[in-house]
């Protein structure tokens, strides 16, 4: 298992970020939330296998959403044990 910690920048907001990444996550086993921040950025920590987070995040970036994404910063976290399902956090 591992645990990826990511900040999005761009056109993140308003521009139905969060809930695209959580129907990404229904090809993928994984783990997590994404949340708004005050500051226009998206974050998201995301749990699982190696393999299956490696391509939940690709799948973001190859999605609809690329056009929006400006920068992401990608960091490896231990990955937590109490997540259940993906949830969109306020």
């Amino acid at each position: 298992m591992t645990g990826r910690h990511v900040f999005y920048e761009g056109r993140v907001q308003g521009v139905g970020f969060r809930w695209t990444v959580k129907n990404i996550t229904r090809g993928y086993e994984v783990t997590g939330w994404v949340k708004n921040l005050p500051d226009g950025r998206v974050e998201m920590q995301v749990c699982g296998e190696k393999d299956e987070v490696d391509a939940f995040l690709e799948a973001i970036e190859e999605s609809d959403l690329k056009s929006h994404i400006k920068k992401v910063d990608v960091s490896v976290i231990p990955p937590p044990t109490d997540f259940r399902g993906f949830e969109i956090r306020e």
